[in-house]
């Protein structure tokens, strides 16, 4: 069975490795499989892999065990960047982290046989 974690799109940005542990820690005894995150709750400098926000965060969800879904519209960021174009691309075609557009996108990819 798949158990979703979503955070609402209002809140407090996931601006680095502590706010991925607290988002973590709040799935512990939950038997969570994805956490769903809305890339509004993302900071500019995720998106941007020179910082290294991106890598250190999705390290935080497969140390732990965990999937993470974003899920809204990051075009404006795979226009500016080659770098986080190919980075969505692979991820996309794995089953360990998502960008996707919708939630259906997502309900509908999550419950897809496989």
């Amino acid at each position: 069975m798949t158990v979703h974690f979503t955070l609402p799109a209002d809140g407090p940005p996931i601006a680095g490795e502590a706010d991925a542990l607290d988002v973590i820690g709040a799935t512990f005894g939950q038997g969570v499989t994805w956490v769903v995150i809305p890339a509004e709750r993302l900071p500019d400098a995720f998106f941007s892999l020179r910082t290294g926000l991106a890598g250190a965060i999705l390290q935080k969800f497969v140390q732990y065990g965990l999937r993470l879904a974003v899920i809204g519209d990051v075009s404006r960021h795979v226009a500016a960047s080659d770098a986080f174009r190919d980075l969505v691309r692979e991820c996309n075609r794995g089953d360990q982290t998502w960008f996707l557009p919708t939630r259906e996108e997502f309900d509908a990819r999550v419950t897809a046989p496989r």
